[in-house]
């Protein structure tokens, strides 16, 4: 293979992981809610391991409450951006950090799919970023505004991925000491 990388594959230099508004009140009534919290806790941790850098958003913290307790103990040194709008893009900030730093893929993680998810996505796609929807690691509280919600940034144009393929698909080779930390996770 030439030393062109694959525009398919998401790589840790171009990479940045984006957690969206995992937040006590509202986290309770997600469906799969222990599986998606188990996962976000993943991704955080094994994209903290391999530097990816990793940046979290909290919807209106005053009525929905702060990160999630594992989450945020998780992302520890890092400061959530607050926003009011649905959409992450409605916080400047962070589409200035995310432009400036010049990431082609944004690996998306958080609640809930239909609506926050799904408009920063859309956003996101717009602004010419390519954005990987880590699928089990996202929910709604009702199947069908998650169901709807998915097929609707597929079709759109984002890639769809579990937590354990875009873990390994940064990490690429085996074998090496950062492999071997990761991979503790996964068990």
């Amino acid at each position: 293979m030439s030393e062109k990388q694959n525009h398919l594959l998401c790589y840790r230099e171009d990479s940045a992981l984006l957690v969206i508004d995992v937040q006590e009140r509202i986290f309770d009534v997600m469906q799969n809610k222990e599986n998606v919290l188990t996962n976000i806790v993943k991704l955080v941790k094994a994209f903290r391991l391999m530097d990816v850098p990793v940046f979290y958003t909290e919807q209106y913290p005053k009525g929905l409450g702060y990160t999630h307790p594992l989450v945020r103990e998780e992302l520890s040194g890092l400061t959530a951006y607050q926003k009011m709008s649905f959409s992450c893009a409605g916080n400047i900030d962070l589409v200035d950090e995310l432009e400036e730093k010049d990431y082609e893929n944004i690996i998306v993680c958080g609640v809930e799919s239909h609506v926050c998810v799904q408009q920063t996505v859309l956003d996101l796609l717009f602004a010419g970023f390519n954005v990987n929807l880590v699928v089990d690691a996202v929910s709604s509280r009702k199947m069908m505004d998650y169901d709807i919600a998915v097929k609707r940034m597929l079709d759109s144009g984002a890639t769809l991925c579990t937590t354990e393929s875009i873990i390994f698909e940064l990490l690429q080779e085996s074998g090496t000491p950062l492999f071997k930390e990761v991979s503790k996770l996964i068990k």
